[in-house]
């Protein structure tokens, strides 16, 4: 049922356009309720985890949730800083910096709401702030390079699903990729040059991206071969040749195949192989979390090394990085065209709203 919404609506209000800036989320708290409440709602989500709802639900709340929250708090206290989650913390940040990119390009302000996927601030808190903000169109931005079902349809669904409740739904544009965008790819690449500028080359540049069940892919997913259209045009950008990089997928779930080849094994392969040393990136994240920060530097450099490698350099994400920013508002912008920042004059609005009968 659809509630009225006296409290947020005026039939005279100005419409605005605002964006929608999401990410997959982070536990409220490195300990293990928090992370139990958050994986919880990211584990049950069908989008990610394709299997039947009451087979599932018994195995999540059987085991999963009884096992795996306390590893993963330990793993969160790791990364865990004075600013809380670094995922949360670099996305305000990029939400931020955006306002005033955007700011900047249209010379006046666009609302931008911050809202994960899971855990808060929710996509529902953030929809009612673009609400409250008069925004009758609404650009979603997911910060997920890469297509995949898992990540980016199921912010699509978070979106509708809230949206169902509003009377008056405002008009969407949905940023689907930016996988292969130029403005991204030589993000990417300034920041490989950068930290070589610092640190030097090394034998190998690994391409790390979060992997998916394998079956996925062969279900008709994107992700696989979005990725590798990354890794190629990154690897083009670099000029480098097919011996000094190569491409991975991290973070698996469960004893069903992922895709491949996985991350660890990877490191420990090149390491045994006689490579001594590697820089890995994560271009599938637009911003540092746990899966970067404790799987990738810290687990995964342990791996190398005990192999027998020597060098390992994690080479940060984009996060809030000036060029990083400036590629998210070009990419807004584009999506954007034809829309504005303001759909009328406000105060003509107004008048004719109050004309009409709105003010009594």
């Amino acid at each position: 049922m659809i509630e009225p919404n006296l409290e947020t609506y005026r039939h005279e209000q100005t419409a605005q356009l605002g964006i929608l800036l999401v990410n997959l989320g982070t536990p409220d708290a490195p300990d293990r309720a928090a992370v139990r409440r958050y994986l919880k709602e990211f584990l049950w989500d069908p989008r990610v985890v394709e299997v039947s709802r009451p087979l599932w639900w018994l195995v999540l709340n059987g085991i999963i949730l009884n096992t795996r929250p306390s590893r993963s708090a330990r793993a969160y206290r790791k990364v865990w800083t004075e600013e809380g989650s670094p995922l949360l913390a670099i996305s305000y940040r990029q939400r931020d910096a955006l306002a005033k990119e955007m700011l900047a390009r249209f010379g006046c302000e666009v609302p931008i709401a911050l809202g994960m996927r899971y855990g808060n601030p929710s996509i529902n808190m953030a929809l009612e702030e673009l609400r409250a903000a008069d925004a009758r169109r609404i650009l979603v931005l997911p910060l997920y390079p890469q297509y995949s079902a898992t990540t980016t349809a199921s912010i699509f669904d978070a979106v509708t699903q809230e949206l169902q409740r509003w009377r008056w739904i405002p008009e969407l544009r949905f940023v689907n990729h930016y996988h292969d965008e130029p403005a991204y790819i030589a993000a990417l690449a300034d920041s490989v040059r950068n930290h070589r500028d610092d640190f030097g080359d090394a034998e190998r540049l690994l391409l790390s991206f979060h992997g998916i069940p394998e079956e996925y892919f062969h279900k008709g997913d994107p992700y696989y071969c979005e990725c590798q259209k990354t890794g190629r045009l990154l690897a083009e950008a670099l000029n480098l040749q097919p011996e000094q990089w190569q491409l991975s997928f991290q973070s698996r779930l469960g004893n069903k195949p992922w895709l491949q080849p996985y991350t660890d094994h990877t490191l420990a392969s090149l390491a045994k192989d006689g490579v001594k040393s590697v820089q890995i990136m994560c271009p599938g994240f637009s911003a540092d979390c746990l899966e970067t920060l404790e799987e990738v530097a810290m687990e995964n450099r342990d791996i190398f090394v005990d192999a027998g490698g020597e060098r390992y350099e994690y080479i940060p994400c984009l996060n809030d990085d000036p060029q990083h920013i400036r590629m998210l508002a070009q990419l807004a912008e584009q999506h954007m065209s034809g829309w504005g920042p303001s759909l009328d004059n406000p105060l003509a609005v107004r008048q004719r709203a109050i004309a009409a009968g709105a003010g009594q």
